[in-house]
């Protein structure tokens, strides 16, 4: 490794740069700007970014201690039906178990559902997959239902093991994640039937989020899109190691924070909003730290940051674009540092994301302000094959939303082409 940069707040001169920034020009140094010209943009762009967000802030859970991954705080009712135990168990389409394992060979083709029983309308699901299934001449699916302690990854492999032809998968962004890491590098397409709150993925793959018939009827006579699975291996204090999947993005430092301090009850409720709580109670106490990171085939970087973002989406809830230009099928991962110095940075931070990024950018007219202004080093952007990086103190990282403990380093990489995603037939691809 090369010698480490000092970028303590600058751009590493040495990365390309990032189509993000394309579009901004040589303009005022980022101290001749004026505060109240920046306060007012950030005034008007805050109806904008909370337009379809609403939800009201309720205490937070005690801090939940640090696992291979946090499933459920011990303070919060399991998030699964009454009698049910720890382990997933597979269902047929009246809802009573089933073993999982067959007695005998079955009929192909045939597809298999798994969904959170308490995300879903679970009866009415089974009900359409098996009727649209047999409408299509294919076999009885199989229907497995995920728990606390199996988020839907081992029953995947159930599945795959039994030789489905597809998967279909119904639940929040951790169960979708889940799933999509067990799918990763199989070669069978997975249906995501958009359900729950959150549901990121079909939002960033522009899927009906409304009509679940159509990505179940979308899997007997829709096409594929082969996207990237970004993987990250996480380094515990404690000397462990762990790797697994995400399809959206994952990060270290204040973005996973504010999802640890998150009321879990409520995330239940309101999804994604939930997290204006957990921002609420992790920004007063928000102290930047130092990372050192590297870019394959770059010089070796140090820098003082608040969080890093490893990203395979661009788009976050509430309508705001985070990387307008990411792609799920460009076989590179985007990298974000944010690292704000003082008021400004902040401001800086929310005039790029809820202002810049997901408004001026939709216009003509927004466009050519932008290519007056220069861009400022509040956030910085990369893209690359991975990123690897290490801190002084553990911090906590997300994948997908989810809590995955805390690491002393993650080491980032993407897997191109590695999940065939089923979309209706005719969807549109263009800018995915």
């Amino acid at each position: 490794m090369a010698a480490p940069g000092s970028s303590d707040g600058d751009r590493p001169d040495d990365l390309t740069p990032h189509p993000a920034d394309k579009i901004y020009a040589d303009g005022p140094d980022t101290s001749e700007l004026d505060l109240a010209v920046v306060q007012q943009e950030i005034s008007d762009a805050a109806p904008l970014a909370v337009a379809s967000a609403s939800g009201s802030a309720a205490p937070g859970p005690a801090k939940a201690e640090a696992d291979d991954i946090i499933r459920q705080p011990d303070d919060v009712e399991p998030d699964t039906a009454d009698g049910q135990s720890g382990h997933a168990r597979r269902v047929g389409p009246g809802g009573a178990t089933r073993p999982i394992s067959d007695d005998g060979e079955r009929p192909s083709p045939k597809a298999a559902l798994v969904y959170n029983p308490i995300k879903v309308d679970a009866e009415s699901l089974r009900d359409t997959v098996a009727r649209l299934a047999a409408h299509a001449g294919w076999s009885e699916p199989l229907f497995y239902e995920t728990t606390v302690d199996d988020l839907g990854d081992d029953v995947t492999r159930h599945a795959l093991e039994e030789g489905v032809d597809a998967v279909l998968v119904a639940g929040g962004d951790g169960t979708v994640r889940a799933v999509s890491e067990a799918m990763s590098g199989t070669g069978v397409p997975l249906a995501i039937v958009p359900s729950g709150t959150g549901n990121l993925l079909a939002r960033n793959l522009k899927l009906p989020l409304t009509e679940p018939g159509a990505m179940v009827r979308a899997v007997f006579d829709g096409d594929t899109l082969a996207m990237d699975v970004g993987w990250t291996e996480i380094a515990r204090p404690d000397g462990t190691t762990a790797e697994h999947a995400f399809v959206v993005m994952g990060g270290i430092g204040l973005d996973a924070a504010m999802i640890a301090n998150t009321n879990p009850q409520l995330k239940k409720t309101v999804g994604w909003v939930a997290y204006v709580d957990g921002a609420a109670r992790s920004l007063p106490k928000a102290k930047p730290f130092r990372v050192v990171y590297e870019l394959p085939g770059h010089r070796l970087h140090s820098s003082k940051v608040q969080s890093v973002l490893f990203a395979n989406c661009g788009k976050l809830p509430a309508g705001l674009d985070l990387i307008p230009e990411a792609s799920v099928a460009d076989g590179a991962l985007d990298i974000v540092i944010f690292q704000p110095k003082g008021l400004f940075g902040w401001l800086f931070v929310w005039r790029r994301v809820a202002w810049d990024n997901s408004f001026l950018r939709r216009f003509r007219a927004g466009r050519r302000v932008l290519s007056l202004r220069t861009k400022d080093n509040a956030v910085v952007y990369s893209r690359g094959a991975g990123i690897e990086l290490a801190t002084h103190e553990a911090r906590p990282v997300q994948l997908d939303g989810d809590e995955f403990g805390e690491a002393l380093s993650v080491k980032t990489r993407v897997e191109a082409s590695a999940l065939l995603v089923v979309v209706p037939k005719g969807h549109s691809t263009d800018g995915l």
